[in-house]
């Protein structure tokens, strides 16, 4: 299914999130290490996931990439201490997205992008009802996956502005780069 995905213009919009990439880079969520291989040349990646599971297939993918076992909402670095936080298609399963988002604000430093690909909440009326009615069942089978979520108003919210370059939005998909205000 994933294959399929990346086929219909998912792996052209990942390519997007880490390009921009900057510097020392945490990934958010890393999930099985698809993103570490894209990232170009000289950035310097830590990929934090909670799952150990993701984080042994991610190895294997990326055998010298750095690992941490961490959630989003308890990161274990220093404040201030990346130019660039990446994550791609994961906080729509975040328990406490206002705290990973605050969590992320502390660790990059105050020029610093995030950027962000995730599925969120339609703007249409009719889906977005049909998201609502979806999302108990869609996130007990999904792995926590809530596909109702307002991500972008979030970002906001934790004291981002997002950036209108590079801004796409195709169905329920965005990608975005965002900045501390």
């Amino acid at each position: 299914m994933q294959a399929a995905f990346e086929r219909s213009g998912l792996l052209r919009w990942r390519r997007w999130l880490v390009a921009g990439a900057r510097g020392r880079t945490l990934e958010v969520g890393s999930g099985t290490g698809r993103n570490l291989r894209l990232y170009p040349p000289g950035v310097r990646v830590v990929a934090v996931d909670p799952a150990p599971q993701n984080l042994a297939v991610a190895r294997r993918r990326a055998p010298r990439a750095l690992l941490v076992r961490a959630r989003a909402e308890a990161l274990p670095f220093r404040a201030g201490a990346f130019e660039t936080v990446v994550s791609g298609l994961v906080f729509c399963s975040i328990p406490e997205p206002p705290k990973g988002l605050a969590e992320i604000r502390r660790v990059l430093g105050p020029k610093g992008a995030l950027r962000m690909l995730e599925h969120v909440r339609s703007t249409s009326p009719i889906w977005s009802r049909v998201q609502d009615a979806i999302q108990p069942a869609w996130t007990l089978v999904a792995g926590g996956c809530h596909p109702n979520r307002d991500t972008e108003r979030a970002v906001e919210e934790a004291g981002f502005r997002i950036e209108e370059e590079g801004r796409r939005s195709r169905n329920n998909m965005r990608r975005f780069q965002a900045r501390p205000v």
